[in-house]
């Protein structure tokens, strides 16, 4: 009954929770329904409820800024709505460090989280997976030198909280695995992990795999091969 019950739980926790996480973006985003004007509102539309229609209004939203941003003079846009918002204060400060991040983050062309890293930490001796964000610059390449990465180190099983730290690019190892492999090694704690095929090493004395360990008819008639097994 346990081992029936187990395999019964590892089918459906994993269902059960990406259901439940799914809905419950949908309804998040449905919330913004309310901030609609009634005439756009799927009570005045349809005549119902449409379960679904926030997610449906957040994506048309997005894709239409995107399209706004970048055609139909969206850099001059953006230019003014940035100075705009930088000159009002404490705001600005806010959405300045914050945009920063986003598109240092969600940038094609950024660098940050593209690369898994082993690092030594807390500890040395004691190794963990990290994400490389950037190098040092600035102040802090004056202090510690430019020679310094800094890295993201998650905390287990919930990765949005973690550590900051600067080491050097000798005691950072690059890993071949992606960052999506690396964290979902966090987020399992370590259960699971990439696969890693293991290679077949020939050593002196072994068998190559090249030619049939099994002698056929034309070894057997070979005259070196005779002699060798006299020997």
């Amino acid at each position: 009954m346990k081992k029936y019950l187990i395999t019964g739980l590892l089918f459906w926790v994993p269902i059960g929770i990406t259901v439940w996480l799914v809905h419950f973006l949908i309804s998040s985003m449905d919330k913004i329904v309310a901030l609609l004007p009634d005439i756009l509102r799927p009570q005045s539309l349809f005549g119902m409820n449409v379960y679904g229609f926030g997610l449906a209004v957040v994506v048309l939203v997005l894709f239409a800024t995107g399209i706004l941003v970048t055609h139909f003079f969206g850099k001059t846009i953006m230019g003014w709505w940035n100075n705009v918002l930088n000159r009002v204060p404490v705001v600005g400060g806010v959405y300045k460090s914050v945009k920063q991040i986003s598109d240092t983050v969600l940038s094609d062309s950024g660098n940050a989280f593209n690369k898994a890293v082993l690092v030594e930490f807390p500890h040395p001796g004691a190794w963990t997976i990290a994400f490389q964000t950037g190098t040092t610059k600035g102040e802090l390449a004056d202090k510690v030198g430019a020679d310094y990465l800094s890295v993201y180190v998650p905390t287990t099983p919930n990765p949005t909280s973690g550590y900051m730290i600067y080491v050097h690019r000798s005691k950072a190892i690059d890993l071949n695995m992606t960052v999506d492999q690396a964290l979902k090694t966090v987020i399992s704690m370590g259960v699971v992990g990439p696969d890693a095929a293991m290679p077949v090493v020939l050593t002196a004395g072994m068998p190559s795999f090249d030619k049939p360990l099994v002698p056929t008819a034309a070894d057997s008639n070979n005259p070196e091969n005779r002699n060798a097994n006299r020997n």
